[in-house]
């Protein structure tokens, strides 16, 4: 079963240290393997930010889908499919061009964070 940080004891880690994903022992960031318990550790896929935004420049939440968010991407793509709609009585112009923004600031960003391993997909 996977250690969960918040079971864990009150140790804060350094910089360059982290959680063993299997025991919660600090090990260090660039460690393979777990000298504690001998698991190897997962490390998130890079992700290209420009891709991930250039992907929601052409259809709304794909970059989302890209960065492993497909939860928020389907309801982008959704909701852009309701403004869609919404065109024809003239407000969804407005909130299309709002949400298509919102999802390329968003791609990007998330991009970054999970890169910088604030944040898993």
């Amino acid at each position: 079963m996977p250690f969960d940080e918040r079971d864990g004891p009150a140790v804060t880690t350094g910089p360059d240290e982290q959680y063993c994903s299997s025991c919660g022992d600090v090990i260090k960031r660039e460690a393979e393997i777990c000298p504690h318990c001998g698991v190897r550790q997962k490390y998130p896929q890079e992700k290209n930010p420009g891709i991930a935004a250039v992907l929601s420049v052409f259809f709304t939440g794909v970059g989302q889908i890209y960065n492993g968010q497909v939860g928020k991407g389907l309801v982008l793509m959704l909701i852009q499919l309701v403004n869609l709609l919404l065109v024809f009585a003239l407000i969804g112009i407005f909130t299309g061009f709002v949400v298509w923004v919102y999802a390329i600031y968003d791609a990007y960003s998330v991009a970054e964070k999970i890169n910088r391993g604030e944040i898993e997909p």
